[in-house]
């Protein structure tokens, strides 16, 4: 079955970082949920490929999605190439999402920024009837159980995960229920966020990650009127059918 909405990220562990809480406030809403990981992590200065899919199964699994993958495309070298697009495309194809979620397309790592841009690009290409799908076929292995991989779709919405960018979110979602779920998928990465000798000046010390994840919520929960939310951005213009009925008040 596809997907209703599938989060793309660079590395395992960036979706729980940004929009788990999301994802799972969606799954517990009946609607299929999916990430697609660009890369599997074997430039990481903690922890191994193999420590990094355990963890990431076992944090899809406190999520409740639905559907996982890791693609091949290098670690610290994520390009938006035309083989790399074709990669993404096929997924978007065989997933079928109505909406995708992307990182913001400003960001400190490189791979990060990429990954949105080469996800917004790749949505645009897997809509193209003449895409040759015999290239892109060679280039991700496809799922089971879909029925039609090779016809053209594209989502309907992207939105992007803002999180760990000082902008002005387009809208906020509330996840005050999912937090402690989201908290405890970010904490099944044990390889990245125990105390250990390596990148210990660079990662925070694991008694300080829930003050720092818990005051970004809290953060943009107070902008929505809620306790704890995520931030995103949409490039359209929002459309509105009942004023009387918009969320967040105004004094």
């Amino acid at each position: 079955m596809p997907v209703d909405i599938l989060a793309l990220a660079a590395h395992r562990d960036d979706v729980e970082q940004t929009c788990a809480g999301t994802l799972l406030k969606m799954a517990e809403r009946g609607y299929r949920t999916g990430i697609l990981d660009l890369a599997q992590g074997e430039m990481g200065t903690r922890g191994t490929i193999e420590d990094r899919a355990r963890e990431a199964a076992e944090a899809a699994r406190i999520l409740k999605v639905s559907w996982r993958h890791a693609l091949d495309i290098p670690d610290g070298r994520v390009e938006n190439t035309w083989e790399n697009r074709l990669k993404v495309a096929r997924v978007i194809r065989e997933q079928r999402p109505r909406v995708l979620i992307l990182p913001y397309w400003e960001g400190r790592h490189p791979d990060h920024y990429t990954a949105s841009v080469l996800g917004y690009e790749a949505s645009f290409l897997a809509g193209l009837a003449k895409l040759d799908t015999a290239v892109s076929s060679q280039l991700s292995a496809p799922s089971e159980n879909v029925t039609d991989a090779a016809s053209p779709h594209r989502p309907f919405k992207i939105i992007y995960a803002s999180l760990y960018r000082d902008v002005r979110p387009t809208f906020v979602v509330d996840i005050t229920d999912q937090f402690e779920t989201r908290f405890a998928s970010l904490m099944a990465y044990k390889s990245q966020f125990t105390d250990q000798e390596a990148g210990s000046g660079i990662f925070p010390a694991q008694k300080e990650i829930r003050a720092r994840v818990e005051s970004m919520a809290r953060y943009y929960g107070m902008l929505g009127g809620v306790t704890y939310a995520e931030p995103f951005v949409q490039k359209e213009v929002g459309l509105v059918d009942d004023v009387v009925a918009i969320p967040v008040k105004s004094i």
